[in-house]
This record gives structure tokens, C-alpha cells and sequence, in this order.
């Protein structure tokens, strides 16, 4: 994997994709010289007070060498260090960033692909579905708060599938939110390799579902971002970690 290091970074642009998903677009000349694998990230430094800086982890949606340009998603939920910072971010504002972060990659020797989270996962779902040959099967689960938070912009291809599911679908009955879809019979665990993250308590249970299913825990790699009512460490990560 590529070696982290530190980048001076300044916004370009920001677009809102959906009303809660925000994205931050960075670049620097060093960017020429940068490297990653999709699924990984970068960990911006934000300065909150008097006391210092926190980090906090955004996964990678894009990357454009040729223009040097390297888009981070973020859910703009809460009201952390990470939100605040990009609620206000415009064009020129700097940034140094840590990267490329994070061991979670493609498994090379998997026949099809599974990607299950809620909407933390969304940009590295992506970013991994888009790097795949499209021979390659993919299938996502993932969840968000309505149909407004959809993102349609993922290249449509016959291989690749994107089911949503919203916030409100794990109190149906029968349950038909993430641990429903991923514990389907058409989700098998042949061939496959699976890829969960999202907030802790969501992920411990896609996980078992999938180890309860036949699933090899080889074959699981799961990632918590947050953890519901407390805040991240000051390195970006959960205090839980699943």
C-alpha cells in the first residue's frame, strides 16, 4: 500500500451532492505525486481551539492526477470539529492532510464483491465499485435517511447494483433494513468478499448476520467511522471499534 504522508492541501470547490452529503474538492501542486488504493483515506488536521487540532478520517471518493484534484464526501450530520469545519470550507481555504489511510482495499481474489454501511459508507462503497472491472459482480446495500439522499451519479453497469434502504426501513415488519438484505438467500457467501462500515452497533450486526450466514471472517472486512453519541478520538477514529 502507499506510504501516508502529510499534504498541504486548499479547497477548490464544494458541492452539496445531497442535501447531507457534502463534497469537499482539494488540490495542491504535491498532488502529482500522490497514491492511493480505493477504499482508502485521508485524515484532514482541524484546528478546533486554543487546545489544538483533532484529526478526523474522510474516505476517498475521487482522485484526478491529471488535475490534481481529490474529492472527500462528508455526511454533514452533527455538529463535531469535522462538520463545522466543512459546513464553512470555500475555495482557498487550507488544509493539511494525512494519507492515503486505512487498510481496507479490494480483495483481489474475489469472484463478486458485497458493500453494506449506512451513509459514512457511501464514498468508499463507490470508489471501490468504480475501480472494479466491469466484468467483476458488485452488489451495495446501503442506508440513508430518504429518497433524497440517493446518489445516482455511480456508473450503471450490468454488474454492479445499488439497493437503498432507508433509516426508517429497520423498524418494518418483517425488518427490511441492512441486516434483512445482507442475510437474503441471494446473498451468498461463495466467491465473495464483503466490505461493512458505518457506525458501530450497525456493523458488529452486519457483521455477525454475514458470520451467522457461512460467511469466513477472511472473507468480512468491516470499518466503524463513528459510534452513536459519543464523539471520535482525537486521531478520527471511535472510541469502539468493531
Amino acid at each position: 500500500m502507499p506510504e501516508p504522508r502529510s499534504w498541504p492541501l486548499v479547497v477548490a470547490s464544494v458541492q452539496d451532492v445531497t442535501p447531507d452529503m457534502r463534497r469537499i474538492r482539494l488540490t495542491s501542486p504535491t498532488l502529482e505525486a500522490f497514491d492511493y488504493l480505493p477504499g482508502q483515506d485521508m485524515a484532514l488536521g482541524i484546528l478546533v481551539d486554543a487546545r489544538g487540532m483533532v484529526r478526523r478520517r474522510y474516505t476517498i471518493r475521487r482522485f484526478d492526477r491529471d488535475r490534481r484534484l481529490l474529492d472527500l464526501d462528508i455526511v454533514m450530520h452533527g455538529d463535531g470539529p469535522g462538520i463545522r469545519w466543512a459546513r464553512a470550507a470555500h475555495p482557498g481555504v487550507a488544509i493539511e492532510a494525512i494519507g492515503p489511510r486505512g487498510k481496507i482495499s479490494l480483495a483481489a481474489d474475489a469472484d463478486w464483491h458485497l458493500f453494506a454501511g449506512d451513509a459514512t459508507a457511501v464514498p468508499g462503497s463507490f470508489a471501490m465499485m468504480e475501480a472494479l472491472p466491469g466484468r467483476v459482480r458488485a452488489r451495495a446495500y446501503l442506508e440513508v435517511e430518504g429518497p433524497d439522499e440517493r446518489q445516482l451519479e455511480i456508473v450503471s453497469e450490468p454488474n454492479k447494483t445499488v439497493s437503498w434502504r432507508y433509516a426508517s426501513d429497520r423498524y418494518e415488519q418483517p425488518p427490511g433494513g441492512l441486516v434483512a438484505a445482507v442475510s437474503a438467500p441471494e446473498v451468498s457467501s461463495v466467491g465473495g468478499h464483503a466490505y461493512l462500515a458505518g457506525e458501530v452497533a450497525l456493523v458488529s450486526g452486519l457483521k455477525a448476520a454475514l458470520l451467522a450466514r457461512g460467511w469466513g471472517a477472511d472473507q468480512i472486512s468491516a470499518k466503524a467511522y463513528w459510534n452513536r453519541g459519543r464523539p471520535n478520538a482525537g486521531h478520527g477514529e471511535p472510541e469502539l471499534k468493531v
